[in-house]
């Protein structure tokens, strides 16, 4: 196992920047792909989940401009391709985050189930039925999700158990329904608050 061997004896002193929490910046990305205006968001973190959400936004249709040590500014004015395939999102199970904003604002989205056609230990049964509630219609083929629906309709939402990037997926996607949505028992975590913010 590896580890951190720290010796001290010596006072720490100085001033370090920190950046943006990992969790907090995917949906914060995937939200994006709601709007066709550019966005910009601070504080970025430089890691390698972060740079596949890049590549598959992308793959999508949005420009992302990164400024050194600086903001990113993400413009989705158009929606190229509203599916995330395989070999973008393997390695990132994150990725199902594209699913409700591309259904909410391009009607469908086609999106590789995490790690394939294998559901696996996290599954994302409560993303689909969460959609579901709100209208679009789900159908599982061939390791992906496909999701369709005319016009999201804001209804209520309950999870059979919390879970945050299902909280996560149904929040954006309710943001461009048609009406209200009350999620309940929606993850709490401050990624899912941020997000919200």
């Amino acid at each position: 196992m590896e580890k951190f061997l720290i010796e001290g004896g010596a006072r720490l002193t100085g001033e370090i920047s920190t950046s943006g929490s990992k969790n907090s910046a995917l949906p914060a990305l995937a939200a994006c792909l709601l709007t066709e205006d550019p966005v910009i968001l601070h504080r970025i973190p430089r890691v390698r989940d972060i740079r596949t959400m890049e590549k598959l936004m992308g793959y999508i249709g949005a420009a992302i401009t990164e400024t050194p040590g600086g903001p990113h500014t993400i413009h989705a004015a158009q929606i190229v391709d509203p599916s995330a395939p395989y070999d973008l999102v393997k390695t990132m199970r994150a990725s199902v985050l594209v699913l409700g904003p591309l259904v909410a604002r391009y009607q469908r989205a086609r999106v590789s189930m995490p790690g394939g056609c294998a559901i696996g230990a996290r599954p994302i049964d409560q993303h689909l039925k969460g959609l579901e509630a709100l209208g679009a219609e789900i159908e599982l083929s061939e390791g992906y999700v496909e999701a369709r629906a005319k016009r999201l309709v804001g209804g209520t939402v309950t999870f059979d158990l919390i879970t945050v990037t299902g909280t996560e997926n149904i929040l954006m996607a309710a943001v461009l329904a048609k009406g209200r949505t009350l999620i309940e028992n929606a993850a709490r975590e401050p990624e899912v608050e941020e997000l919200a913010r």
